[in-house]
């Protein structure tokens, strides 16, 4: 993937659960949204790890582009739906966003 993409860089691609049951936001290449490196990081080593309250197999569900109840990894977008690539993608990519941006974290 190109870090030279500011969608891959810079808007959410999935939310991961810690083992702590935070969750840290990443981009495409599996980084903390803003970081711009393939360079192996240690969430812990930085003060990303958010609690997202209402993330539940329903809310998961929503923002899953596939529907997937799963709390562990929720993936906003794949490969087959770049929010970029149309605007049926983006109107979808939206949505989940629109829905992330209501939850409140600690």
């Amino acid at each position: 993937m190109a870090l030279n993409d500011f969608r891959a860089v810079f808007l959410p691609y999935c939310l991961d659960k810690q083992s702590d049951g935070r969750y840290v936001v990443l981009n495409r290449e599996y980084k903390p949204i803003g970081f711009k490196t393939r360079e192996n990081i240690k969430y812990e080593d930085y003060p990303i790890c958010v609690e997202l309250k209402g993330i539940g197999s329903v809310t998961a569900a929503k923002l899953s582009f596939e529907g997937d109840p799963n709390t562990d990894r929720i993936y906003l977008y794949n490969d087959g739906c770049v929010p970029t690539q149309s605007a049926e993608h983006m109107k979808n990519y939206l949505e989940s966003l629109k829905i992330l941006a209501k939850l409140k974290v600690e």
